[in-house]
């Protein structure tokens, strides 16, 4: 099945305690070519999430939140370091929020696709597949 995903494209699917870090080695227009590039990993020593959080907050969202600026700022530094020219997120309704909002502008614009889908535990064909529908 065809894609719009350029070579190279970095691929970013993430949920509220990891990242994965995945590159397009496949030709734009043809078959999406998944290459894993590595993992993004909570720092648990790293500043607290961005933005005000509501008083009822769990612990558990709140280090959701922080991993979702920590991914941000994960990419905002790849792409200072012109690592990627395309981005596409992947990550549940609430972490692909907090990510999209910490992001710098370059980065931003270099987002060429996002899927509000949680799939960090899927296999690579089935992230291919799902990024194609």
């Amino acid at each position: 099945m065809s894609h719009d995903i350029p070579n190279n494209a970095l691929i970013v699917v993430a949920d509220g305690g990891k990242a994965l870090v995945l590159r397009n080695a496949g030709a734009t227009g043809a078959e999406l070519e998944l290459r894993e590039e590595g993992h993004i990993a909570p720092d648990s020593g790293a500043q607290g999430p961005s933005g005000a959080r509501p008083v009822g907050d769990s612990p558990g969202e709140v280090n959701e939140a922080t991993f979702a600026k920590q991914v941000a700022q994960a990419l905002n530094t790849l792409k200072q370091r012109n690592d990627f020219d395309a981005l596409v997120l992947v990550a549940d309704p609430s972490t692909l929020g907090q990510i999209r909002g910490a992001l710098h502008k370059t980065v931003e614009n270099a987002v060429i696709k996002s899927l509000s889908k949680d799939l960090t535990n899927h296999s690579l064909s089935d992230i291919a597949k799902a990024l194609v529908k």
